[in-house]
């Protein structure tokens, strides 16, 4: 599953190796956003979370997911990228290397690895202060 060039590259520009706001569900069916490093390699995008924290309890729950960029000012300036899908745990040692060789920072060993499978991604641009929005979904609307 391959997201349009055109949007992929908008959300790599607004997301890779940058801060991003990851929502996950909660077991009461809450909604918890945690602060994120995305990691995009040429087919992956991912994520490492430490096997105690809440996005590892929330995705043992629920995979779905939500990835919305961070954003450079109160105008969106400099667009937004937003993204939807399932979370799926990896343990193949040859994924971990990919995401590690792409990987801006030096993950922990015991950190768990995750692939954010996109199944939505939504790149919003602004221009003469209207949004120009433009959408990929991996399967029927």
């Amino acid at each position: 599953m391959r997201i349009a060039p055109d949007i992929a590259e908008f959300g790599r520009d607004r997301l890779d190796g940058k801060v991003a706001y990851l929502a996950t569900i909660r077991g009461s069916g809450k909604p918890r956003v945690h602060p994120v490093t995305a990691i995009l390699s040429d087919q992956h995008c991912f994520i490492f979370a430490e096997p105690d924290s809440s996005k590892v309890r929330d995705f043992g729950l629920n995979p779905q997911f939500s990835v919305h960029c961070a954003m450079s000012d109160s105008s969106g300036s400099s667009g937004e990228f937003r993204m939807t899908g399932e979370a799926v745990q990896i343990q193949d040692p040859a994924m971990r290397e990919e995401a590690q060789v792409n990987c801006t920072f030096r993950p922990s060993s015991r950190s768990i690895l995750f692939e954010l499978q996109v199944e939505e991604a939504i790149a919003t641009s602004y221009r003469g202060g209207r949004p120009d929005r433009r959408r990929w979904h991996s399967g029927p609307v």
